[in-house]
C-alpha cells in the first residue's frame, strides 16, 4: 500500500457517511484521540454526521427524536455530551417508604431526562395497557445548549406548584444512589458560580476534555476550590440539620410554575404525526422558557428570550455573607426577627434576608445543642468517625450556597434484589433491572393485579390492586430460581412491605398442578406453555416477616405469568410492562411538598402521594382472599 494511503490519509479520503458509520464503532476516548491526531483529522471528527452517530449510540433516545432535539442545542456534539452525562439516571429507582411502594422512573423527556413516580393506583376495566397509570413529577434535569445540564425539583405548597432550581454533580457511571443535598461554593472573579454557564464560551473545546478525561470523583465546586480535603461532605451533619437546610435553601430559591410553562414534560407517542409534531413546538418552548428562569429567575421576562446586557444574579445560589456575619448577633435580635419571618420572607433574595439569617440561626444553636450532646468522646477512637459535623464549619467552605443533586457509586447491601437503605438519607435507590436473555428471559419488570382473566373487575369492586414486580434470577445450591420483588402495591393499606418476595419458585422444577380455567377473558384457550413449584407469600410471622404456601406459576400464551397459591386458589396475573410507554399514556397527579416529593423517609403504611378516588378501600378483604 503507497505512504500516501495509509494513515490519517486514509480516513480523510472516505466519505462522511462512511466515516460516520465507521465511528459508530469507536468509543468517545477514540473520537477524541482522533481529533488531536492533526488538523485535518479534527476537523473531520467535528462533522455533525460523527457525533449524531455517537448520539444514537449512547441509546437513549432513538434517532428521529435525536433529529428533533437537535433544535434545543448548538451541536450534535453538546448532545452528545448531555446524552452520556445523564444516561447512568435512567431507570428506576425506588425508597422503603411508604411500604405501598415508592417508584420514581426516570425517562427522557425533550432534551432533557424527567423523574416521575408512579403513583399507587387501582388498575381499572380497561387493563394495564389502555388505563391511564397515575405518575406525579420529581424532577427533570434539562440540557442546555452546551450540552450542560440544569437541575429543577418539583414540588407543591399551598395549592401552588414550584420549581427548585439547582446543580447536577458528579453523576458516576455505575451510579445507585441519588442523593438530594445542599452544597456551599465560593464565587469566582468576584462572579457566583453557574453550573449552566460554567463552559458556556469554550463548549466544543471542554465537550472534549470532558469526554477523554477521567472522573475524579469530586463535585464542581470542589474542584474550583482544589481543597476538598477540607470541606465537610453535606452527609456528616446531623439530620435535623440537613433536613433544617433543605427546607430552608428551597424555601428560597423557589420559583412559582408559571401558566405558560405548565405544558407536557415529555411528548406523547407518535399515533398522529400531526398532533406529535404539536407536542415537539410545545416542549421546544417550554424548554427555553425554563431555561431562562433557571438562569435569571421569575423576575425576569421569561417570554422575552433576548438576554439583557447586564447579568442577573444566580437564582440558584444564595449568599453566605450576611448569615456569618449574624452569627455573633445577640438572641434577641434573632427571636424579633424570627416573629417577622412572614414579613422579611418576600424582601430581597439577593441577599436572602431575614428570613433566611433567622432560619440558619435556628439551625446553628439546634445543631449546637443537639450535635454537642450527641457528639463521641475524642479518647473513643473506634467511634469517632461517626461524630457529625458543626453546621457552621460546614457553612465555612464557601460564600454562596444551593441545591445540588448527586448520583453516586455507594457498596450497598441488598437482600434479593432489594437494596438495603439508610433511614436518614434523602436518597432514593436504584434497581438493578436485568435485561432478559435465553437462560433468565422473565427477568424485568411486571405488572398486574389478583384474579382472574386478568384486570377484569368483580362485581362488588369497580377496580383492582395494581401490583409491580421485579423478577430477578438467583442460584443457590445449584438450583435456580425465580424472586418476584414487590416494588409497588395499589391498595389502600399496605399487605406486604416493599421489597418482600411474592413468590418464589424453583425453575428446574416443573409443576404437576393443572391451571384452574379454561379460557381467558376474550373467551379463548388457555396454552400454558411451562408452569413451576414455588411458594407464594403469606401471613407468617407478622408483616415485616411473612411466611409462605406452596403454589405454582404458570406461563400462560400472550407472554401472561400466572402465580396461583395452591389452598386459596388465588391467582396473581402478571404482564411485562413497558413503564416509558404507559407514562405517556398517563394522567399527571400533583406532586408531593419537596424534600418528601424526593425522598419520603417517614415511615407509612397508606398511599402519601395523591388523595385520589380510586385507591383501594378494601385491603382487608384481599388479604383474606389471597392467602
Amino acid at each position: 500500500m503507497l505512504p500516501e494511503t495509509c494513515g490519517s490519509s486514509l480516513f480523510l479520503a472516505l466519505p462522511d457517511d462512511v466515516f460516520a458509520i465507521i465511528s459508530g464503532s469507536l468509543s468517545l476516548r477514540d473520537i477524541c484521540n482522533l481529533s488531536i491526531c492533526c488538523k485535518r483529522l479534527c476537523a473531520l471528527v467535528a462533522s455533525e454526521k460523527i457525533w449524531l452517530s455517537q448520539c444514537d449510540v449512547v441509546g437513549i433516545v432513538p434517532t428521529r427524536d435525536l433529529v428533533e432535539w437537535r433544535e434545543g442545542v448548538l451541536s450534535y456534539k453538546a448532545l452528545c455530551r448531555f446524552l452520556v452525562r445523564v444516561k447512568p439516571l435512567i431507570g428506576i429507582w425506588v425508597h422503603q417508604n411508604p411500604e405501598l411502594g415508592n417508584v420514581v422512573y426516570v425517562m427522557p423527556g425533550f432534551v432533557s431526562v424527567v423523574g416521575c413516580r408512579i403513583i399507587p393506583q387501582e388498575l381499572g376495566p380497561l387493563g394495564i395497557e389502555d388505563g391511564p397509570i397515575l405518575w406525579a413529577p420529581v424532577f427533570e434535569i434539562i440540557g442546555d445548549s452546551d450540552g450542560s445540564t440544569t437541575f429543577l425539583l418539583h414540588g407543591r405548597e399551598k395549592e401552588c406548584d414550584y420549581f427548585y432550581p439547582g446543580s447536577v454533580e458528579s453523576v458516576e457511571r455505575n451510579c445507585n444512589v441519588l442523593l438530594l443535598e445542599v452544597e456551599p461554593r465560593e464565587k469566582r472573579n468576584g462572579h457566583k458560580l453557574s453550573p449552566t454557564k460554567s463552559f458556556a464560551h469554550h463548549p466544543n473545546e471542554e465537550i472534549s476534555r470532558k469526554f477523554c478525561r477521567s472522573n475524579s470523583g469530586l463535585s464542581r465546586s470542589q474542584q474550583v476550590l482544589g481543597q476538598s480535603e477540607t470541606m465537610v461532605p453535606f452527609s456528616r451533619l446531623a439530620f435535623g440539620d440537613r433536613r433544617k437546610l433543605l427546607e430552608t435553601v428551597t424555601g428560597e430559591v423557589r420559583l412559582e410554575v408559571p401558566d405558560f410553562v405548565t405544558g407536557p414534560l415529555f411528548p406523547l407517542l407518535r399515533e398522529n404525526a400531526e398532533d406529535f409534531q404539536k407536542d415537539v413546538v410545545l416542549l421546544l418552548q417550554r424548554r427555553s422558557l425554563l431555561l431562562q428562569m433557571y438562569k435569571f429567575g421569575t423576575d425576569h421576562n421569561c417570554t422575552d428570550l433576548k438576554t439583557s446586557a447586564e447579568t442577573p444574579a444566580d437564582p440558584t445560589q444564595l449568599e453566605l455573607s450576611d448569615i456569618r456575619k449574624s452569627l455573633d448577633c445577640s438572641r434577641s435580635c434573632s427571636n424579633s426577627r424570627n416573629g417577622d419571618d412572614g414579613q422579611i420572607h418576600g424582601n430581597n433574595r439577593k441577599s436572602i434576608g431575614g428570613y433566611f439569617r433567622a432560619s440558619i440561626k435556628q439551625i446553628l444553636r439546634k445543631s449546637s445543642s443537639v450535635n454537642g450532646g450527641r457528639a463521641i468522646s475524642k479518647y473513643n477512637s473506634s467511634s469517632s468517625e461517626n461524630r457529625y459535623a458543626q453546621l457552621h464549619e460546614f457553612l465555612k467552605s464557601g460564600d454562596t450556597i444551593g441545591l445540588t443533586l448527586h448520583a453516586s457509586t455507594v457498596k450497598l447491601s441488598s437482600y434479593r434484589a432489594w437494596p438495603i437503605m439508610h433511614d436518614t438519607r434523602f436518597a432514593l435507590y436504584k434497581l438493578p433491572v436485568r435485561v432478559p436473555r435465553a437462560d433468565q428471559e422473565y427477568a424485568g419488570l411486571w405488572g398486574g393485579t389478583f384474579g382472574w382473566p386478568p384486570g377484569r373487575p368483580t362485581e362488588d369492586k369497580s377496580g383492582k390492586a395494581l401490583f409491580f414486580l421485579l423478577l430477578s434470577y438467583e442460584e443457590t445450591e445449584g438450583k435456580r430460581f425465580l424472586i418476584a420483588t414487590k416494588i409497588l402495591e395499589g391498595t389502600h393499606y399496605v399487605l406486604h412491605p416493599n421489597g418482600s418476595a411474592m413468590f418464589i419458585v424453583n425453575i428446574d422444577e416443573p409443576s404437576p398442578d393443572p391451571f384452574p380455567w379454561d379460557s381467558d377473558a376474550d373467551s379463548h384457550p388457555v396454552n400454558v406453555k411451562h408452569a413451576f413449584m414455588g411458594e407464594g407469600i403469606a401471613n407468617g410471622y407478622g408483616f415485616r416477616y411473612p411466611g409462605s404456601k406452596p403454589g405454582s406459576l404458570f406461563i400462560v400464551q400472550n407472554g401472561l405469568l400466572a402465580f396461583i397459591w395452591k389452598e386459596s386458589r388465588a391467582v396473581l396475573t402478571l404482564q411485562r410492562l413497558n413503564l416509558q410507554e404507559l407514562l405517556k399514556k398517563g394522567e399527571r397527579v400533583p406532586a408531593l411538598p419537596p424534600i418528601a416529593n424526593f425522598s419520603y423517609l417517614t415511615k407509612s403504611y397508606s398511599n402519601v402521594f395523591a388523595g385520589f378516588s380510586n385507591t383501594s378501600t378494601c385491603s382487608s378483604s384481599l388479604r383474606q382472599k389471597h392467602i
